[in-house]
C-alpha cells in the first residue's frame, strides 16, 4: 500500500477483523484453534439483530463440529472430486467462466494498489477469501474512496449470489452459520458503503475509479 496509515475508528477495526475472519474461514478448513476461538466469543444475547443471531450460530456450530469433520464439509463444498458445489471465485459469479476479464481487471488494480501476490498461493486472486483480506487491509490502510471502489468493482455484483450458495448447498452444516454470518455482515456492509459514497466529495480523485467500475461492472456482467 502507498497511502500514509490513517487513524482507524473502532467500527472501522471491527469491519477489517471480520473481513479477515470470513478469509480466514473460507481460505481453508478452520483450525482446531479457530474453532475454538468461535466456540468462547462472548456475544451479547440480549442484542436482536441479525448479526447477534449469526454470531450465535457460528458459536454454537462451532463447538459441535471437529476439525476433521469439517475438512470433508470443506472438501465437499470448495474442492470435490474435479469441483466443488461452489466456486468461490469472482470470475465465475460475473461471467460464468474462470480466468476471465473480471481477474484480469483485479490484478491490475491489485497492482496499482501495492498488493503481491505470495508465492506459496495458488489460487487465483479472485477466491473470495482473497478479496476479503483486502478489503481488510484497505479498511485499515486506505481512504474510503479506495475501498469503496474496490468493493464495487470486484466484489458487490455477485457476493450475495455467493452466499445464497454457500447458505443452501448440500453439504453446508457449519458452513451454513458461515453464509448466515455473511448474509448479515455483507448487508451491513451495503448500508456503510452506500453512506460512504455520499460522503466522498464529488473532485475527490477516487471518482474517476469508482465511475470506471461502474462501467465495467456493465460490461461484464
Amino acid at each position: 500500500m502507498t497511502e500514509s496509515v490513517r487513524n482507524v475508528s473502532e467500527k472501522d477495526q471491527l469491519r477489517a477483523d471480520i473481513y479477515q475472519l470470513i478469509a480466514a474461514l473460507l481460505r481453508r478448513t478452520p483450525s482446531a484453534e479457530l474453532l475454538d476461538f468461535l466456540a468462547n466469543l462472548e456475544v451479547d444475547a440480549e442484542q436482536d439483530n441479525d448479526m447477534t443471531k449469526a454470531w450465535l450460530a457460528l458459536k454454537l456450530a462451532a463447538g459441535q463440529f471437529t476439525e476433521e469433520q469439517l475438512e470433508d464439509e470443506y472438501f465437499a463444498l470448495f474442492v470435490g472430486v474435479g469441483c466443488g458445489e461452489i466456486l468461490p471465485y469472482g470470475s465465475w459469479f460475473m461471467t460464468g467462466s474462470l480466468m476471465d476479464k473480471p481477474l484480469a481487471l483485479l490484478r491490475q488494480d491489485l497492482l496499482q494498489l501495492g498488493f503481491a501476490r505470495e508465492e506459496d498461493v495458488k489460487e487465483p486472486e479472485d477466491h473470495v477469501a482473497a478479496l476479503c483480506e483486502v478489503m481488510g487491509t484497505l479498511i485499515l490502510e486506505a481512504p474510503g474512496y479506495r475501498q469503496l471502489a474496490f468493493y464495487q468493482r470486484h466484489m458487490a455484483s455477485w457476493i450475495e449470489r455467493f452466499i445464497e450458495k454457500l447458505s443452501t448447498s448440500p453439504s453446508a452444516a457449519f458452513y451454513a452459520t458461515v453464509g448466515q454470518l455473511c448474509k448479515a455482515f455483507f448487508d451491513l456492509e451495503a448500508i456503510e458503503f452506500e453512506q460512504l459514497s455520499l460522503d466522498i466529495p464529488v473532485n475527490c480523485p477516487g471518482n474517476d475509479d469508482m465511475q470506471s467500475a461502474e462501467e465495467e461492472k456493465v460490461q461484464v456482467n
